[in-house]
């Protein structure tokens, strides 16, 4: 074994192996809510037709039982398949979101493949050279706009190399490095304004546009971006100044021996083809808001979009046609967990629904919190989600297992349904930024170099920042 793979082995890893994955963990809840159904009672509410959120909601004051239909093997075997494309379930849609994912993951494969992200990154840093400190909310704030639009989170993994010997060169060290890919990136999901994997998935769930609510996301987006920039900004002047302020400085020799061995110094330019490809880029999401936003656009033509705009990139690289379609295969491959992840998840919910017990908890979080002012509900609310956020970190799973149970609620309390999905992006954002369940931090954090509790040390202080600006933020929501 070598050094440097010994090196990537840090306890977190081990940490990391012992929790199953987030399709263990929504399959052992399938199996869990198939054995609730032998065991909470049967009921259903009255349902009406809603003009304002354009489908039929539960009516407050409605439920009764009804014969109990407990699920057994079968039925759990099934759920997955079923969450995927069953007629007589609230997860009908789901196909149409998993195909989503595949042909925007090949979009995001094409793309890579151009370099042109990679290499724009690089020329950016070539030119603020002895200027890095202002690199710091520069990256973070082109991290956060990756997070916002597409939840940018796994991609993050092929930066760590690039940014962390820039950051140890500059005077800094391995955690600003980490720090500004994770953190960027976790703040600009956490303030999903049109991610599809947040903010569209649970807002498809929750039975409201996903532009409901737009104004307060990128109100915490921008908010807490501004805070998480500060933050590592101020971290990243103090080790500047004084190497031992660093909460990795023990092993500060090591990670300048490893990062900076085999440092690139040769400047990075970008070409005239690689230039457009960030137009394009930027375009295509810019195209997808417009179509959402004024033409009724849904999922289909979305995906229509990122296959034709992966087309259009792969022509300007001239790729041709083998390598085009080999990065956009690749691309798909690599957000296929995600699209499994949401049949998977909503099989959760045919389980409720079939078992008939989906009202029957709706009924009870409904007297639970149904008598909250709207404050204490909201505020509850984002609890709740930060709980469940660390047992199921994936936004999208998150996303379709809780919010057709939790955004109902707000009917009853008077609260908007667009607030619920705003509470449960920041929560699921938030816990993300440390949770040992979710790959991308245990990852980051070894291509860093950088132990767990050295990272829960580094940023402990700005979860409890972002603690109450998201809590402050939600409760004026409430009240407007």
């Amino acid at each position: 074994m070598t050094d440097e793979t010994q090196a990537a082995r840090d306890p977190e890893d081990d940490l990391a192996s012992r929790f199953p994955t987030a399709y263990t963990i929504l399959f052992l809840l399938i199996i869990l809510v198939a054995v609730l159904t032998w065991i909470i009672p049967a009921g259903q509410y009255d349902r009406i037709m809603s003009e304002e959120v354009g489908r039929e909601i539960a009516v407050a004051g409605t439920y009764k039982q009804v014969d109990a239909n407990p699920q057994g093997f079968v039925a759990v075997m099934l759920a997955p398949i079923a969450g995927f494309y069953d007629p007589d379930s609230y997860a009908a849609n789901a196909i149409d979101v998993a195909l989503f994912v595949l042909f925007l993951g090949g979009f995001l494969g094409v793309v890579n493949a151009t370099g042109s992200i990679d290499t724009g990154i690089r020329t950016a840093m070539t030119r603020m050279k002895g200027r890095e400190i202002w690199m710091i909310p520069i990256m973070m704030s082109l991290f956060a706009l990756g997070g916002t639009t597409y939840g940018m989170a796994e991609e993050t993994l092929a930066f760590y190399a690039i940014l962390i010997p820039v950051m140890i060169a500059a005077g800094y060290d391995a955690v600003t490095g980490v720090a500004i890919i994770l953190i960027g990136a976790g703040i600009g999901t956490l303030g999903s304004t049109i991610n599809p994997f947040a903010t569209v998935i649970a807002s498809d769930a929750a039975g409201i546009p996903f532009t409901d609510g737009i104004m307060l996301r990128v109100l915490i987006l921008l908010g807490g971006l501004a805070i998480c920039a500060a933050y590592v900004m101020r971290y990243a002047q103090k080790v500047k100044n004084d190497p031992a302020r660093s909460v990795v400085s023990k092993q500060a020799d090591a990670h300048r021996k490893l990062f900076l061995a085999d440092a690139d110094d040769d400047e990075a330019t970008l070409t005239r083809t690689q230039q457009i490809i960030l137009v394009l880029f930027a375009a295509t999401f810019a195209v997808m808001i417009w179509g959402v936003s004024t033409q009724d656009w849904w999922m289909a033509r979305m995906s229509a979009l990122f296959l034709g705009a992966a087309i259009v990139v792969g022509v300007v690289a001239r790729m041709g046609e083998k390598k085009l379609t080999g990065a956009f295969v690749d691309g798909a491959r690599d957000l296929l967990g995600v699209a499994l992840v949401v049949g998977l998840a909503r099989g959760i919910v045919v389980i409720m629904e079939q078992g008939l017990i989906a009202d029957t908890i709706l009924f009870s979080a409904e007297q639970t919190l149904g008598g909250l002012g709207d404050l204490a509900f909201i505020n509850l609310m984002f609890w709740i989600e930060i709980g469940m956020s660390f047992f199921v970190p994936s936004s999208s799973g998150l996303a379709v297992l809780s919010m057709p149970i939790l955004a109902p609620l707000a009917d009853f309390a008077g609260v908007g349904r667009d607030l619920v999905v705003t509470a449960y992006q920041s929560a699921n954002g938030l816990v993300n930024l440390i949770n040992p369940t979710f790959a991308v931090v245990i990852g980051g954090l070894a291509i860093g170099r950088v132990s767990y509790d050295r990272w829960i040390v580094f940023i402990w202080p700005l979860m409890l920042i972002l603690l109450v600006f998201i809590s402050a933020a939600l409760s004026v929501g409430a009240l407007l």
